[in-house]
């Protein structure tokens, strides 16, 4: 019994002092895992900083795309403009933003990221003031094309400079900062643009640009890019700049190494590469998407929406004012919703809005055009573009962006991502240079058509588009590229 007795102490005891032991190591966990919490919140600020500075550009960005809506009456009346020529100034933008965007891939892969959003800042102040000092039409589509090119700049650097500075834990929510801020660049303009002239409107637009560019001093270059180019010490002391002194980046340098060391040992891609049946589908998704999201209208109603009003029959500035004040809270609730709804059933609910919004606004102009129910062809107007514009924003806008970040192997990544921001800039070239012309052959045909356009881009989403939430990108590529 002693014996038994004895037996049963000594596995309490062994037991114990297994027990408390490993109780106390858990402990030492959990609280080296709770001061690096600690320490990785408590500087965060240099990455919120440097965000914040990114998304300057982003705000330019959204700056000169709002400009020409409510400036329309203006220069054409200060510099006698005639519909043609005020059409090529609106829409020469996004020629420039075409050049832009594939041109500062490689410069930025040359110079840095941060070099990439100094020459994109250089670019818009360049246009704003050529714009600002114009007297005729040349002036104006020279700066134009030139803030459209540092618009398409901003349009890959800013995102691509987010993800590369973000940790994880934070990266989804800073990089829908990027919209966000787009929309309220565009707002901002609309409703300005309404109180202040069009020289003064372009003036304005300086200002984030010069925060970029003073901003860019206090700011860290991209880690990641640092070590692409071979920049060790440097890419470790940007990478402990953005974490912290305090914080072990030992382990995701590790990763960052590892990862540069996979990309540079897989081969250069080249456009014709895109065409491999492998490949075929997800280039597919990727540039019908952004055929969808451009060839709706939407560029062609964002810049020309004060006129848009006009010819309804409603009050341009009011129209405006709402029409801005709605978007960038939309936009910004939509965001959420990405990732808990997932990204092909809030495709299909915003391109359904976008047949909607056109509809009523097709309707609205129908009965002005035959003169009916006059009274309610503004209201109708006004509800019509509203609605457009708020399904957009919570859906097309943002969406086809990130499946595109999510579908395309890494080694054809950046060739396929070139090839699909090409497209959708080319696409809102064409919309909006031809919105003015197909407004004077019908107003509502021209809405029919966008609706219509609405319509087969949901045919294509429920068909072709493949649902991503949830899943690794491994999963995604491998499922689509199979």
């Amino acid at each position: 019994m002693n014996t038994k007795q004895d037996a049963e102490q000594g596995e309490n005891s062994f037991q114990e002092e297994v027990r408390v032991p490993l109780i106390q190591y858990r402990r030492d966990l959990a609280d080296e895992e709770d001061q690096r919490d600690k320490s990785s919140k408590g500087h965060q600020w240099m990455v919120y900083l440097s965000t914040f500075v990114a998304v300057c550009g982003s705000y330019a960005f959204g700056a000169c795309a709002g400009y020409s809506s409510p400036t329309q009456s203006a220069i054409e009346e200060d510099l006698s403009l005639s519909l043609s020529e005020y059409s090529l100034f609106g829409s020469i933008l996004t020629f420039g933003a075409m050049i832009g965007a594939i041109t500062i891939g490689p410069i930025a892969d040359f110079v840095g990221r941060k070099w990439a959003m100094r020459i994109s800042s250089a670019f818009c102040v360049a246009g704003w003031l050529a714009i600002y000092f114009a007297e005729g039409a040349l002036a104006l589509d020279i700066g134009r094309l030139a803030t459209g090119y540092g618009m398409g700049a901003f349009s890959y650097v800013v995102p691509v400079f987010i993800a590369e500075i973000a940790p994880k834990n934070l990266r989804g929510g800073l990089t829908t900062l990027n919209q966000v801020m787009i929309c309220t660049g565009v707002s901002v303009s609309f409703i300005i643009g309404t109180v202040i002239t069009w020289r003064a409107l372009a003036l304005s637009g300086i200002i984030p640009c010069a925060i970029v560019l003073l901003g860019l001093f206090l700011i860290p270059e991209s880690p990641r890019w640092l070590a692409k180019v071979g920049k060790e010490k440097e890419f470790e002391s940007a990478l402990q700049k953005l974490r912290g002194k305090d914080f072990d980046i030992s382990q995701e340098a590790a990763e960052i190494q590892d990862y540069i060391d996979t990309l540079q040992r897989l081969p250069k891609a080249k456009v014709l590469d895109l065409f491999q049946r492998r490949y075929l589908r997800s280039v597919t998704i990727g540039i019908g998407l952004m055929v969808c999201q451009q060839l709706g209208g939407i560029n062609g109603i964002c810049f020309y929406v004060t006129s848009i009003f006009e010819a309804a029959g409603f009050p341009s500035n009011l129209g405006t004012i709402i029409y801005a004040c709605i978007q960038v809270p939309i936009t910004a609730l939509g965001a959420p919703f990405i990732d808990k709804v997932g990204r092909k059933p809030l495709l299909l609910v915003s391109a359904s809005g976008l047949v909607l919004g056109c509809m009523l606004t097709a309707i609205s102009f129908y009965l002005k055009v035959h003169e009916l129910a006059l009274e309610a062809s503004p209201i109708l107007a006004v509800t019509g573009i509203l609605v457009y514009i708020g399904s957009f924003s919570i859906g097309m806008g943002a969406v086809p962006w990130v499946v595109m970040s999510e579908i395309f192997p890494i080694n054809i990544k950046g060739v396929a991502g070139g090839l699909a921001t090409l497209v959708n800039w080319f696409i809102a070239w064409l919309v909006s240079y031809t919105y003015n012309y197909l407004m004077s052959w019908s107003s509502y045909g021209t809405f029919i058509l966008y609706s219509a356009i609405n319509a087969l881009a949901i045919v294509f989403i429920v068909k072709v588009v493949p649902e991503t939430k949830g899943r690794t990108l491994e999963e995604i590529q491998a499922a689509i590229n199979a």
